[in-house]
C-alpha cells in the first residue's frame, strides 16, 4: 500500500524542495551509458560509461495484504557491505526501502546460470522454521519482488486474453497448489507445478537486458528495458548448478533440512526501436484497462460538461430576469409585493451558528486546495512521473507545509466576519485540528504497522521530522497568516444584516437541508468516479497512475460542478427563504466525501482480495484520512462558489 500509509527545522525542507526543484527530468535520471568491460574511461573510445550493471531490490508487496515487507524479511540473497541509497520523505510515506542485492553483472556479457546464494534450513531450529514459515506465508499471499536497474523496474512480461501483453512490474516469489490440487497465482505458468498442498519457489531468473546504441554520439549504449522470467530449479548440485531438472518445491508439511540455491542468467539484445526517453511506454502501454480508461474519462467529461452547461444557462436566465423584476420596482407597494430571495437581503449575512468551527475547516479546506493544485500542475510538467519515486508525496507534503500562511489567513478572516473575537482559539483550532485528526489516525496505522514489522511503519526518526516540519514550519506560518487575517478589516458585506432574525417559513421536503445536501453530491461524485477507481488501484492494487493530464481536467471539472450545484441548490434555498447558507453549501459540497467513503468500501468487498485483520484496518483507517482531505477539499469549493454568487446577487439589486 504503500499508499497513504506513509503519509510521513528548516533544512530538511530545504533539502526536500531542492530534491524537487531539481527534477526536471528527474534527479538521478540523467541517461547513464554502459559498455563493455575495458572500455570504460578510455579516450577516443567511451568516457564516462559504466561497465557493471547494478540490480536494487525495492521492498515486497501483495494485493492479498496491505503490509509491505522490507527484501530481508524473507531471507534472500542479501549483501551488507554496501550502503543503501538515500530515499526521500515520499519513498519514506509510501514504505520503499530501495537497498543493493548480490545479483551484479557486466554489460554485455552473457551469463548463464550463476549461482548467487545458497540458503540452508532446518526445521528443528526455531529460527530457521520461522525464516521458512514466513516464506511459505509470501508464496501463499502472492507477494511480489520489485526489482531496479537503471531506475527502471525490472518487469515480468507475459500473454493475458485477446492476445494482449502485459507486463507486470513485480513477480512473485512463489506460488501455492491447495489441498485441492488447484493452482493458485503464478502456479498457473508450469504444467510442472502439480502436487497438492505444495509450495513452488521461484528461486531462478532469467534477465534479458535491452539496450539501444546512441547514434551520432560516443555516448556508448543506455538501457531501454529489462525483463525477466521467474523459474523453479531443485539443483541438484548446489555449488555447480545447471539449471536444469524439476521445480524447487516445498510441501506444506516438511520437516527436515532444505536448500534453496539462488540462481540467475543474463542475456543482452540489442533494440533499435526504442529510445532512452520513451523506455517506459512498454510498460505504462500494457496497463490493464487503459483503452476502456481513455474512453470512459471522455465519456464522463462530456456528460460533466454539458450538465454542468445546463445548470449554468439556467441559473444566468432565471437570475437575469429575477435581477431586472426587482430592479423596476420603484413604489412602496411593489417593494411590499417582494417574493423570493430577495425576501431574505436582512439576514443571508448573518453569523452562523458553529462559525468558529467552519472558519476553521474553511482554512484548512483553503491548503489542501492549493496543494493539489499545485501538485497536480507539476505532475501535468513531468516532474512528478512514476520514474521519480517518492517525488509526488514529497511534493505534497512540503506544500502542505508551507501553505500554513493562506490556511490561517483563510480562517481568520472569515471567523472575524462571522464577529468572532477569539483569535487565539482561532489559530490554534487551524494550527492542530485537521493535522491533529489525520495525524492521530496516521500514527495509529503506523503501531499496527509497527507491531506488525512491515517496512512502511515509518521510522521513529522520520515521525519526529514530520513533527518537526508541521510544529516548526507550519505552525508558525499559520499564525503569521492569522495576524494579517485579523488585522485586516472585516469583510463589507453588501447588505446590512436586521437586529432580529427573520422567521424562515416551513420547508417542502425538497428543501430542507438534509435532502439538498445528500443530492449535491451525486453530480461532483459522477464526475471523478471513473479516475477514482485507477487511483484507488495504484494505491492498493499496485498499478503504475500515470495519467496526470486526465487527473487535472477531471480536477478542473470537479470544481466547476462543486460550484455550480452548491450555486443552484443555494439558490432554491434562498428562494424558499431559507437564508442558512454557510455550512448548508460547505456540506453539500463536502457530501462528495460520503460517497467517496461508500464506493471505497464496495472497492474493498469487489475488487480487493485483502486478507487479514491488521491489513483491513490499515485499508479502512487510510481510507478515513482520504475521505477527510476529501470532505475538506469540496467542502471550501462548496462555501466559496456559494459565497461569491450570494455577494454578487444582493450586490446587483437595489434594497431600500
Amino acid at each position: 500500500m504503500c499508499s497513504l500509509h506513509r503519509a510521513r527545522g528548516s533544512v530538511l525542507v530545504i533539502f526536500l524542495l531542492l530534491h524537487s526543484a531539481t527534477s526536471f527530468y528527474l534527479p538521478g535520471l540523467a541517461p547513464v551509458s554502459f559498455c563493455e568491460p575495458g572500455q570504460a574511461g578510455k579516450e577516443n573510445e567511451v568516457p564516462d560509461c559504466k561497465s557493471t550493471i547494478e540490480v536494487f531490490v525495492n521492498r515486497l508487496d501483495s494485493v492479498e495484504s496491505v503490509l509491505p515487507y522490507e527484501y530481508t524479511a524473507f531471507d534472500f540473497c542479501a549483501i551488507d557491505s554496501e550502503k543503501r541509497p538515500s530515499e526521500n520523505l515520499g519513498q519514506v510515506l509510501f514504505g520503499e526501502r530501495i537497498e543493493p542485492s548480490p545479483y551484479k553483472f557486466e554489460f554485455k556479457k552473457k551469463v548463464d546460470c550463476k549461482p548467487v546464494c545458497t540458503k540452508s534450513y532446518n526445521t528443528n531450529k526455531p529460527e530457521d522454521k520461522a525464516h521458512l514459515d514466513f516464506l511459505k506465508k509470501g508464496m501463499l499471499l502472492n507477494y511480489q519482488h520489485h526489482w531496479i536497474v537503471d531506475n527502471m523496474p525490472v518487469t515480468w512480461c507475459y500473454d493475458v486474453e485477446d492476445g494482449q501483453k502485459f507486463c507486470n512490474p513485480g513477480f512473485p516469489i512463489g506460488c501455492y497448489v491447495t489441498e485441492a490440487g488447484r493452482p493458485k497465482d503464478a502456479c498457473v505458468v508450469n504444467s510442472d507445478f502439480k502436487d497438492k498442498d505444495t509450495f513452488y519457489v521461484f528461486n531462478h531468473v532469467d534477465i534479458t537486458i535491452h539496450y539501444h546504441v546512441v547514434e551520432n554520439e560516443a555516448a556508448g549504449a543506455r538501457l531501454v528495458a529489462a525483463k525477466m522470467e521467474p523459474k523453479s530449479y531443485k539443483h541438484t548440485k548446489v555449488e555447480a548448478p545447471d539449471c536444469t531438472g524439476g521445480p524447487m518445491y516445498l510441501n506444506n508439511k516438511f520437516s527436515g533440512e532444505l536448500k534453496i540455491g539462488y540462481t540467475y542468467s543474463v542475456q543482452f539484445v540489442e533494440d533499435k526501436h526504442i529510445r532512452w526517453a520513451s523506455r517506459w511506454d512498454y510498460i505504462l502501454e500494457s496497463m490493464p484497462h487503459t483503452n476502456i480508461q481513455w474512453f470512459s474519462i471522455m465519456n464522463s467529461l462530456v456528460i460533466v460538461l454539458f450538465l454542468s452547461g445546463m445548470v449554468a444557462m439556467i441559473m444566468l436566465r432565471t437570475l437575469h430576469k429575477d435581477i431586472a423584476r426587482y430592479n423596476q420596482m420603484d413604489s412602496v407597494e411593489d417593494a411590499q409585493e417582494e417574493f423570493g430571495w430577495k425576501l431574505v437581503h436582512g439576514d443571508v449575512f448573518r453569523p452562523p451558528r458553529k462559525g468558529m468551527l467552519l472558519s476553521v475547516f474553511l482554512g484548512s479546506g483553503t491548503q489542501i486546495f492549493i496543494m493539489i493544485f499545485v501538485t497536480l500542475f507539476f505532475a501535468c510538467l513531468g516532474f512528478l512521473s512514476p520514474a521519480n519515486r517518492g517525488a509526488l508525496m514529497t511534493c505534497a507534503v512540503v506544500l502542505w507545509v508551507l501553505l500554513g500562511t493562506p490556511a490561517g489567513y483563510v480562517a481568520a478572516r472569515f471567523y472575524k466576519s462571522f464577529g468572532g473575537e477569539k483569535w487565539k482559539t482561532n489559530v490554534l483550532l487551524t494550527c492542530f485540528l485537521c493535522p491533529g485528526v489525520v495525524f492521530a489516525d496516521f500514527f495509529v496505522m503506523n503501531l499496527i504497522l509497527w507491531g506488525e514489522g512491515s517496512s512502511a511503519a515509518m521510522p521513529f526518526g522520520t515521525l519526529v521530522a514530520i513533527l518537526a516540519l508541521w510544529f516548526c514550519i507550519s505552525v508558525p506560518l499559520t499564525f503569521i497568516g492569522a495576524y494579517f487575517g485579523f488585522k485586516k478589516t472585516g469583510i463589507e458585506h453588501p447588505v446590512r444584516t436586521n437586529q432580529i432574525p427573520r422567521q424562515i417559513p416551513e420547508q417542502s421536503f425538497y428543501t430542507r437541508s438534509l435532502p439538498g445536501i445528500v443530492m449535491g453530491g451525486i453530480l461532483p461524485f459522477g464526475c471523478i468516479f471513473i479516475q477514482l477507481f485507477f487511483i484507488l488501484n495504484s494505491i492498493w492494487s499496485h498499478q503504475m497512475y500515470y495519467m496526470f493530464g486526465f487527473l487535472f481536467l477531471v480536477f478542473i471539472i470537479l470544481v466547476i460542478t462543486c460550484s455550480e450545484a452548491t450555486i443552484l441548490l443555494c439558490y432554491f434555498h434562498l428562494c424558499a427563504e431559507d437564508y442558512h447558507w454557510q455550512w448548508r453549501s460547505f456540506l453539500t459540497s463536502g457530501f462528495t466525501a460520503v460517497y467517496f467513503l461508500v464506493y471505497a468500501i464496495h472497492y474493498f468487498f469487489s475488487k480487493l482480495q485483502i486478507t487479514g485483520l491488521a491489513s483491513t484496518i490499515l485499508y479502512f483507517g487510510y481510507t478515513m484520512i482520504m475521505a477527510l482531505i476529501f470532505f475538506l477539499f469540496t467542502g471550501t469549493i462548496g462555501f466559496f462558489a456559494c459565497f461569491w454568487f450570494v455577494t454578487k446577487i444582493y450586490s446587483v439589486v437595489k434594497v431600500d
